[in-house]
């Protein structure tokens, strides 16, 4: 990849731009925390060829709200899975609104 694709790539909200070092320093956190999360199966971080960790925004924001709830006292096992039914949410949500602006395209004086 040249310097180029990785400039492009830098408003990629999935593209893998953050070592743990970093993304541990934005997030207030340690190293250990975002390995949890990892052991926990909250996020997944991709390797570098090095085979060092590397976090996108997504995984980033990801990560935040189990934060918070960690530090609202929930357990991290629950947070995970509260994060991650949060997300799916939010995805079946999306979904539902794409399903809704086509029928109503497609029947434009149907009611919902």
């Amino acid at each position: 990849m040249t310097a180029d694709d990785t400039f492009g790539r830098l408003d990629d909200d999935d593209y893998p731009a953050y070592t743990m070092g970093r993304a541990a320093e934005m997030l207030g956190t340690t190293p250990a925390f975002l390995r949890a999360l990892g052991e926990a199966r909250l996020i997944t971080p991709l390797r570098s060829e090095g085979g060092h960790r590397r976090y996108s925004r997504y995984q980033l924001r990801i990560a935040a709200r189990a934060r918070e709830l960690v530090d609202q006292g929930t357990p991290i096992e629950a947070a995970c899975r509260i994060v991650i039914l949060e997300d799916q949410l939010e995805e079946a949500q999306r979904i539902n609104a794409e399903y809704r602006r086509a029928a109503e395209s497609v029947n434009p004086t149907a009611e919902a």
